[in-house]
């Protein structure tokens, strides 16, 4: 397979490099774009939120407690604990009769670092509400009061909460439940590893309609239009994912994971995409996706694929401000890495 990196460059010298296993599928199962380790067994972590709701609108749920397109995205969302996001959450489990409490997804304080310190200054600390993940774990506990289950330990494998995540998560990555090597997650939630491919066959299967049932695709699609439409409920102010949608507006879905993973779909191409930085590093992930957009729309829309490339060149700067070096994708220009 080709190789892809990110280079980190300081002066005229590279600094560090990323190497990036990717996957890009579309509808029929047809590798697009592939490099790296496309087969290698990776925990997807939340960039696979979306397949995790999908039982949130499968079962009636989202109908049932009134689920805007801003609640939907928040369930997809690693939200930043801002104002909105916390209020939000608070909202949406006071409508199934549930409060802060009913989580277990722990605490802990927002991941930026204004965000932290506004809420500091204010002399509160965290709630699980701040928890990045609060968002999912509301949809969780909806859909267990709306199918008449225990609300307690729905944060366990055995629960018929993550019994129900397991089945989607296998049948749009192709396999049984059994081949999927389990690991728990920061918000204590199982999670499961798959090949990167199958994370990308999956999103192209939801975006494209083909290889899924009309439910599962309309519902997949309906959670996917609802981040696209809110995306800063789905991650909050200045983060990659707010910026990779906002880019295209209605066209582009993108959401990152942890220890470097990004997964997403381009509804109008058909395609779906995983990738991972395989040292677990969020800068290299972020520009690598943003070079992978950038590829995918140069026939389609050279000036969107542009402004994608910019994102996938970011300068780093010092404490002065001062363009220091910066980052650049290797491997994945025209046609180097097309199947």
């Amino acid at each position: 397979m080709p190789e892809l990196a990110v280079e980190v460059t300081r002066g005229p010298l590279v600094e560090s490099r990323h190497r990036v296993s990717l996957a890009v599928v579309d509808g029929t199962g047809r590798d697009v774009l592939r490099a790296g380790d496309a087969e290698a067994l990776v925990f997807p972590r939340s960039a696979v939120k979306v397949f995790q709701a999908l039982p949130l609108v499968e079962s009636g749920t989202a109908d049932r407690f009134g689920f805007t397109e801003g609640d939907l995205s928040l369930a997809c969302a690693s939200h930043s604990g801002e104002a909105g996001h916390v209020e939000r959450v608070g909202a949406i489990l006071a409508r199934a009769g549930l409060g802060e409490g009913d989580l277990e997804c722990g605490c802990h304080w927002p991941f930026d670092a204004s965000v932290a310190r506004d809420l500091a200054r204010s002399g509160e600390t965290p709630t699980q509400l701040h928890n990045n993940c609060s968002g999912k774990h509301a949809g969780f506990l909806c859909t267990a009061v709306h199918l008449g289950e225990d609300t307690t330990r729905y944060v366990t494998p055995g629960h018929a909460v993550q019994r129900r995540v397991r089945a989607v998560l296998a049948g749009l990555v192709g396999l049984p439940e059994d081949a999927l090597p389990m690991g728990i997650d920061g918000c204590s939630i199982p999670t499961f590893a798959a090949p990167l491919r199958g994370f990308a066959a999956g999103f192209a299967a939801l975006a494209s309609g083909q290889g899924v049932a009309p439910e599962r695709a309309a519902a997949g699609q309906r959670l996917m239009d609802a981040c696209m439409a809110e995306p800063w409920m789905m991650s909050g102010t200045g983060r990659a994912c707010l910026r990779l949608m906002e880019t295209a507006p209605g066209r582009v879905f993108a959401k990152t994971g942890a220890e470097g993973v990004f997964c997403g779909a381009v509804p109008e191409l058909g395609v779906g995409f995983a990738l991972k930085a395989e040292d677990g590093t969020t800068r290299a992930a972020e520009a690598a996706v943003a070079a992978i957009l950038a590829r995918l729309f140069e026939t389609e829309d050279p000036a969107l694929s542009e402004r994608y490339g910019e994102q996938a060149r970011p300068a780093l700067r010092n404490w002065e401000g001062v363009e220091v070096g910066g980052l650049r994708v290797v491997g994945l220009g025209s046609g180097a890495a097309a199947i």
